[in-house]
This record gives C-alpha cells, structure tokens and sequence, in this order.
C-alpha cells in the first residue's frame, strides 16, 4: 500500500542514494507529459522539502517549458536491485538557465571541480508531497555502468557548437510551449 509524507525522511534519502537511475515526470496544461530518464550523477537532495538535478543538453527541454508555464513535476525512483520500492516525489519545478546567478552557485557549490561538458539547467522541484509504493512488479535489473556518449557529443561539440544546439532545439517545447531559454 502507498504511504504518504510531507518530507523526504532519512529512509528515502538512503533509498535515492542507491539507486542509479530516477524518472523525471512533468507536463502543463494540456501539454504533453515527458518522462524523461535520468541518471542521479547529478541528482542533489536539497533538504527535506526540495530536490535538484543538473539537466544536461539534450533533444528538447520539456520541464523547462512545464516549469514556465506553472505545470507540475514527479520525480519516480524505483528499486531495481534488492527489496522492492518505489519512490515518488511530487511538487513544483523551478529552472535556473545556464549563466544565471542561481545556477552559478548551484554549480560553484556541488561541483568544485567544474562545470560538467554539456550542463544546461538546474531543475529544483519544491516538494509538497513524497510517496511510496510497494514496486512489486518492478523486475530486477543490473547496473551495468553509465554511458559515454553524451558527455563525448558534448565535449565534441564545444561550447559554440552547445549554444547553437541549444537555440535550435531547446527554445520551446513540442507543443510550442517557450521554454525560457535566452531569456535571463
């Protein structure tokens, strides 16, 4: 059965700790739902009431555009090794673009040895309620590793080359949805 919080507790700190893989739900309005995975790399615990992620470069920028428009985040954790468990984190997304003044000391503060190849965004989700589930029919999987490819397409790139992809493909969402991006 689910059990509801108002907080992440220490149980679900040490559960997200294990784990290498979350999915990060959001939508607004009538828009689409995207749910994207991610790998918590770049997964932060903020307190007990907000979490974040370092979103790097991708195809689109959905949350961003959700997070404009006033819509709505999950961030789902699910066991795959061990005893079942889903977690889920509900709450309000919040974008801080590349550049500003909230991602530099998000970045300065979590990431001493520098910026990651390829970082666009820090997502900070303001919790208003955490949940678990029993994940029963989760099946079991193995970590094998993280995957190279997009910091290489990343470093590849460059800087100029990230910009120039960024403004063609990450300036709005696929329901036309502006995402912020420019903007600060």
């Amino acid at each position: 059965m689910a059990k509801q919080f108002d907080r992440i507790e220490p149980a679900h700190r040490e559960m997200m700790a294990r784990q290498a893989i979350f999915f990060m739900g959001s939508s607004a309005g009538d828009s689409r739902v995207n749910i994207p995975p991610r790998s918590t790399a770049h997964f932060h615990v903020l307190g007990d009431l907000a979490v974040a992620y370092l979103d790097l470069t991708g195809s689109g920028s959905e949350t961003a555009a959700h997070a404009r428009a006033g819509g709505r985040a999950t961030i789902m954790f699910c066991t795959f090794e061990g005893p079942p468990q889903i977690l889920r984190l509900y709450g309000r997304p919040r974008i801080a673009f590349r550049g500003s003044p909230d991602y530099r000391a998000f970045v300065a503060e979590r990431y001493p040895q520098g910026e990651p190849a390829g970082a666009r965004q820090v997502v900070t989700i303001d919790l208003d309620l955490v949940q678990t589930s029993c994940g029963y029919a989760v099946p079991l999987f193995e970590h094998v590793g993280e995957r190279p490819v997009l910091d290489r397409w990343a470093e590849a790139k460059g800087e100029e080359g990230l910009e120039a992809y960024r403004r063609e493909k990450n300036m709005e969402s696929i329901d036309g949805l502006p995402t912020g991006l420019g903007e600060a």
